[in-house]
């Protein structure tokens, strides 16, 4: 199979448009291949100057579902937006004074609102997640709030949530938090990941060792870059070129059932998108 057969699915890939390169940049995934893209919004702070209210929240989906609107015009398939508060912005909010019950409430008014924009559309999932450095007891237990939160917006309105967390291969409790509210585990995908995962569905990075490991587990995984679009940190962390390439080195090694797991199957069961129909459109 060519990579002109298949869709090309980026699972994580931010798009800035005040100050990245934006559109360009979904332009050079799809001039090597890609096809399809899930943008997740930015921090909130990157986009515009506060981060705590609700239009706050609203202003900064806003201007990453336009971001989707232009990407999806030079792609052969689409985009779909992602959206939700990145974890670290408890740390912020308690810098600036917020008690993390405050920062908590705060961050699953931000949740409420993406939530709004997957069940009215044109959103697909959410993102939500808990930091990945060191903090201190009462911040995580406000962070696992959120990310709980999170489960029970998703279970609710039967949509998937992307995590943003801690590295490490055991999720299985964060997994039974959701099915516990209501989730079916596969519907929480863990963005960042490796190869080899417990718990949600693991969307891998971009890395050829990685994905190695990930088809030699046979397991129901998605591929990403976690492309930042920062005109400081260009190819942070991987560029938006990444995907289709390891796409293309996938099919020349014979792996065509792991690229059509990432690429079609996958997408489908998490998220119920046709990746397939959508590039024929």
């Amino acid at each position: 199979m060519d990579i002109e057969e298949t869709p090309v699915l980026d699972n994580h890939l931010h798009l800035d448009p005040v100050n990245g390169r934006n559109t360009e940049a979904a332009a050079e995934f799809a001039d090597h291949g890609g096809t399809h893209l899930l943008v997740l919004n930015k921090p909130s702070w990157h986009l515009v100057e506060a981060a705590a209210d609700e239009g706050t929240f609203r202003e900064a989906f806003d201007l990453t579902v336009d971001a989707v609107e232009d990407a999806t015009g030079v792609l052969p398939g689409r985009a779909w937006p992602v959206l939700g508060v990145h974890p670290a912005l408890v740390s912020r909010l308690v810098e600036d004074g917020y008690t993390p019950a405050e920062a908590r409430d705060i961050m699953q008014t931000g949740l409420d609102v993406a939530a709004e924009y997957v069940v009215d559309g044109p959103a697909l999932a959410i993102k939500s997640g808990r930091p990945h450095y060191d903090m201190d007891d009462a911040v995580w237990e406000a962070s696992n709030d959120v990310m709980c939160h999170a489960f029970e917006l998703a279970a609710e309105g039967d949509f998937a949530v992307q995590l943003h967390t801690e590295g490490g291969e055991d999720f299985e409790e964060v997994a039974e938090w959701a099915e516990q509210r209501g989730m079916d585990r596969t519907q929480v995908v863990k963005h960042y990941s490796g190869g080899r995962l417990r718990g949600p569905t693991k969307s891998v990075l971009a890395d050829k060792d990685e994905l190695g490991i990930a088809i030699e587990e046979g397991e129901p995984f998605l591929m990403e870059t976690d492309y930042i679009d920062d005109p400081d940190r260009p190819g942070a962390v991987l560029g938006p070129k990444t995907v289709p390439r390891r796409v293309r080195w996938l099919l020349q090694e014979g792996h065509d059932d792991a690229v059509r797991t990432a690429h079609v199957e996958t997408p489908k069961s998490v998220y119920d998108i046709d990746t397939e129909a959508t590039l024929s459109e």
